[in-house]
């Protein structure tokens, strides 16, 4: 699916949905408070692709829309300490193509002003960066086009390849996070870490778990694992 966060134009959904469409993408969803006007949707749009208009799923935060996705990739043209290391978009569909077999996966690109924030790529497992010879600011549908081509075209090799093999199913988004959250609390209450630190701990927790890939049971594994420990930290204190 194609994610769209924010977006400040209805015209660009609506060249989202045809490049999504005519990319062989099925799903696309936009983050926002309200819904996009569809007449200057369907102005960019065409007949053949109305259908991904018509079924538009609006989610009011991202953690909502991205829950039942197991791989997200953000998109981002920006460096920094808080972020997540930048891969290409060919890179990104390498590592992307044995996932799709089992996995739902969203592509999510920020508002045309200003991209996604440090908060909201935590919820990414990776995050690609269209590669530019200098100004780095790219059209949010330009953008969907040439991550959407990347990855119709790697497909196409995939399937043509014999030795092609599919990786396991993943646990989804809103499964990560309940663990992320379950992670942080158990921090908190063996007072691990100074309260300055949780921030940038829980950052760095979010990058090496969601490069890993976890199952669903793994998940349930490191959920566990928490629970014991506050049991015993409980007992502790009492």
């Amino acid at each position: 699916a194609i994610v769209l966060v924010g977006p400040r134009y209805p015209e660009n959904i609506g060249a989202a949905a045809r490049i999504a469409a005519n990319m062989g993408i099925k799903q696309l969803l936009v983050v926002s408070d309200e819904s996009p006007d569809q007449e200057r949707m369907r102005k960019t749009a065409t007949h053949h692709n109305s259908h991904l208009i018509d079924n538009l799923k609006i989610s009011a935060d991202l953690g909502t829309a991205l829950a039942p996705f197991s791989w997200v990739v953000g998109t981002s043209a920006r460096q920094g300490r808080q972020r997540r290391l930048l891969t290409s978009p060919r890179r990104m569909v390498a590592d992307l193509l044995p996932k799709l077999n089992e996995n739902r996966v969203a592509l999510v690109f920020g508002p045309e002003d200003c991209g996604l924030t440090n908060d909201q790529l935590q919820f990414c497992n990776s995050v690609a960066c269209i590669p530019t010879a200098d100004f780095a600011s790219i059209n949010l549908a330009q953008a969907v086009a040439i991550l959407s081509y990347e990855l119709y075209t790697g497909v196409m090799q995939f399937l043509s390849a014999s030795e092609g093999k599919s990786s396991p199913k993943l646990a989804q988004s809103g499964e990560l996070e309940g663990m992320y959250a379950q992670i942080e609390l158990t921090l908190r209450k063996m007072n691990f870490l100074k309260e300055m630190d949780y921030s940038y701990w829980m950052h760095n927790i979010r990058n090496f778990l969601g490069r890993v890939g976890l199952r669903s049971r793994e998940v349930k594994f490191v959920r566990g694992f928490c629970r014991q420990v506050m049991s015993l930290t409980n007992k502790k204190d009492g």
